[in-house]
């Protein structure tokens, strides 16, 4: 049996999950989200109404893979409506900097042009300062999606360090050409 999915996915006060057929919806204070799980997974709420039980029928590889991955996006889906996602970056260089002008993410960072990213629907994004991104949102694919693309603009180089990196990132530095004597 999966470990994890044969774990019961709490439901959190102020959380309210529907199923119907193979749609789950769940709404919280933050938004709604919507899956359609896969037909060998049967999704139910216990007769408490207070947990989301996964279980499957077959023990096919896949099948016990999708049973793990249903309730895992369950629970990630209750935990982004009750409390959301949200990804930090840092841009680390001279004269880089983000900033947003209506839906779109404006970023400097070295190239010569400004880039411009267009900030999806699903996914907040805020500049506290000129080298802080926070991007927030219900939904932990798009969060971490968008946060993804952004850093992909401009990856940490391991000589300077300088580019977008995520909030707490380590980057292996290397050491430069030695000078000749």
């Amino acid at each position: 049996m999966s470990r994890i999915g044969k774990k019961p996915v709490t439901i959190p006060s102020g959380a309210k999950v529907d199923i119907t057929g193979r749609t789950i919806t769940i709404e919280g204070k933050l938004g709604k989200l919507v899956y359609e799980h896969r037909p060998e997974i049967k999704v139910v709420i216990d007769e408490d109404g207070k947990q989301i039980v996964c279980s499957r029928d077959s023990e096919v590889r896949d099948v016990r893979a999708y049973h793990g991955l249903t309730r895992a996006l369950l629970a990630n889906m209750l935990k982004g409506v009750t409390d959301g996602y949200e990804k930090k970056l840092e841009i680390h260089g001279v004269g880089y900097l983000g900033a947003i002008a209506g839906d779109v993410l404006q970023l400097r960072v070295g190239f010569a042009n400004e880039v411009h990213k267009k900030i999806p629907k699903e996914v907040e994004v805020t500049c506290p300062d000129q080298t802080h991104i926070v991007v927030r949102g219900t939904d932990k694919q798009k969060v971490g999606q968008f946060a993804a693309e952004v850093r992909a603009v401009r990856k940490p180089e391991p000589y300077k360090g300088k580019g977008i990196r995520y909030e707490g990132e380590q980057i292996r530095r290397k050491a430069g050409k030695t000078g000749t004597k």
